[in-house]
C-alpha cells in the first residue's frame, strides 16, 4: 500500500513515523514544500535569539533518519487531488498515485489587505525564509512595529528585545492574546509586557503603510498615529492550507473537517494538524486546535486509521500555553466558560498570579492561569477527564487555588 503525507513539519513526520511502525512494508512518502529539512516553527523564536542555529530546529537531528526508516522525501506544493483516480498534481506537473492520503499541510501567516503589506520591510515570522529576513532588518536599535498580540505575537516578542530593538506592539483586541486569555490575564500580560520596555497598543490596528521619508517605512494607525520604523512583523494570524482541493469532495470549512478517526468526508483521506478541524472534547463542535502537542495526537491517530489499526480521537482539547518575556501563562478547554455555567476568579497582580475556573455543573470545563507553573497540569488533567467534582466544586469556587487538592481527593474516589 502507498501512502502520500502531504506536509513535512510536525504532523507529517509523527505520522510517517507511525506508519512505518504500524505498516513495515508500506510505501511512504513525505512530500513539504520547503529546501530545508523537516522543522519546527516553534523553534524559531530561539533561532532569533541566537540560542540555536538553523539545524537546531530540525524535527530529527540524526543524519539520514528517515532514509533508514525507508521513507522517501520529495520537495512539492500540491496543487490538486483526484480523489477518484487517487492522485496528487504538484506544481512541477507531476503526479503521485496513492492509496491513502495525509493531509497534513499546516497553515499559512495571513496578510491582512493592507496598503503597502507588501513592501520588502514588512515581514511575517513562520518560515525559516521569514527568520533570515527578520534577522537581516532586526539590528540593535532597529525601530520594529509588530501587528498582532496573539499567540504567534506573543512568542517572538522576547527574541526581538533580546535582539536590541525598539518593539511596539499594535492589536486590534482590548487585551493582549484576546483569543486565549480573559479580559484580566490578558491586561494583566499587557502591563507586564509594557514593564519589559515593549510599548503595546490596544484596541487599534495598521492602515496604511508606506515608504518614509526619514526611515524606510512610515506606519500609519487606525488612531490616526504615525511610527516610522525598520521593520514591519505582520503577526496577524493564520489560515489552514487547504486551497488545492478546491473542487474535491472533501468538506471544507475553517479547516478540513474530520471525524474522531481523522478521516475527512473522502474514504481514505486523511488530515491531521493545523488543517484539521476536529471534534471539540466538550461540544462536539469542529474546531481547529494549532498546537503541535494536538498534530502529534491526531497524525498518531490518522496514521493508525491509514495502516489499518483502528484508533479514534477522545475530542480536541484546547490547550495554550505561553511565555510571554518570562510571564507564564495557559488556558484550557472552554476557558471563557459555557452558557448556563459559573466560574470564579482570582487576582493577585502584585505576585504575578491570576486563575479563573469555569464550570458546567460540577465539571471543570475551562481554566485560564498566570504564574501557576508548577502544577498547571492537574488543570488540563481535570478537564480532560471531565472530572465530577462533586462536593469539591463549591470548595473550589470559594478558594480556587486548591485545584490540585481536587484532583488528588477525584483520583482516590476513581481507586
Amino acid at each position: 500500500m502507498k501512502h502520500i503525507i502531504l506536509g513535512n513539519g510536525p504532523a507529517g513526520v509523527v505520522a510517517a513515523e507511525t506508519l512505518r511502525r504500524a505498516a513495515p512494508g508500506d510505501d511512504i512518502l513525505l512530500v513539504g514544500n520547503e529546501g530545508a529539512p523537516p522543522y519546527s516553527r516553534m523553534a524559531i523564536p530561539y533561532l532569533l535569539e541566537g540560542n540555536i542555529d538553523e539545524s537546531g530546529t530540525y524535527l530529527r537531528k540524526a543524519e539520514g533518519h528517515f532514509d533508514s526508516l525507508c521513507i522517501r522525501q520529495r520537495r512539492g506544493r500540491a496543487v490538486a487531488v483526484n480523489a477518484e483516480k487517487r492522485t496528487v498534481l504538484f506544481d512541477d506537473g507531476h503526479f503521485e498515485d496513492y492509496d491513502r492520503l495525509l493531509i497534513a499541510t499546516g497553515s499559512h501567516p495571513v496578510r491582512p489587505p493592507i496598503p503597502g503589506i507588501d513592501l520588502p520591510e514588512v515581514q511575517t515570522c513562520w518560515t525559516l525564509d521569514d527568520a533570515r529576513g527578520i534577522a537581516a532588518l532586526a539590528k540593535p536599535g532597529s525601530r520594529v512595529l509588530q501587528l498582532g498580540a496573539g499567540f504567534i505575537g506573543c512568542i517572538i516578542m522576547e527574541s526581538l528585545v533580546k535582539r536590541g530593538v525598539q518593539l511596539t506592539v499594535v492589536e486590534m483586541g482590548d487585551r493582549m492574546v484576546p483569543r486565549m486569555m480573559t479580559p484580566e490575564a490578558g491586561t494583566m500580560i499587557k502591563r507586564w509586557v509594557e514593564k519589559q520596555g515593549v510599548r503595546v497598543v490596544t484596541k487599534a490596528g495598521v492602515e496604511r503603510i508606506e515608504n518614509g521619508e526619514k526611515s524606510p517605512l512610515t506606519v500609519t494607525l487606525s488612531t490616526g498615529e504615525q511610527l516610522d520604523c525598520d521593520l514591519l512583523i505582520v503577526a496577524a494570524g493564520v489560515a489552514p492550507n487547504v486551497a488545492f482541493l478546491e473542487g474535491t469532495a472533501v468538506h471544507v470549512a475553517k479547516g478540513i473537517l474530520v471525524d474522531d478517526t481523522m478521516q475527512t468526508s473522502v474514504p481514505g483521506i486523511y488530515a491531521a494538524g493545523d488543517v484539521a478541524e476536529a471534534p471539540d472534547l466538550f461540544s462536539g463542535r469542529h474546531l481547529v486546535a494549532a498546537i503541535q502537542p494536538n498534530a502529534a495526537d491526531q497524525a498518531r491517530v490518522a496514521a493508525l486509521n491509514m495502516a489499518g489499526q483502528p484508533a479514534r480521537m477522545k475530542g480536541v482539547l484546547a490547550i495554550n500555553v505561553l511565555d510571554s518575556m518570562g510571564m507564564i501563562s495557559s488556558s484550557f478547554g472552554e476557558w471563557q466558560g459555557v452558557p448556563g455555567g459559573d466560574g470564579v476568579e482570582l487576582a493577585d497582580e502584585a505576585n504575578g498570579r491570576y486563575l479563573s475556573l469555569q464550570f458546567d455543573g460540577d465539571v471543570l470545563v475551562g481554566a485560564t492561569a498566570i504564574g501557576l507553573t508548577q502544577h498547571v497540569g492537574v488543570l488540563r488533567g481535570l478537564i480532560q477527564g471531565r472530572t465530577r467534582l462533586g462536593a469539591w466544586k463549591a470548595k473550589l469556587l470559594e478558594t480556587p487555588t486548591r485545584f490540585v487538592e481536587a484532583y488528588l481527593a477525584s483520583q482516590q474516589v476513581v481507586r
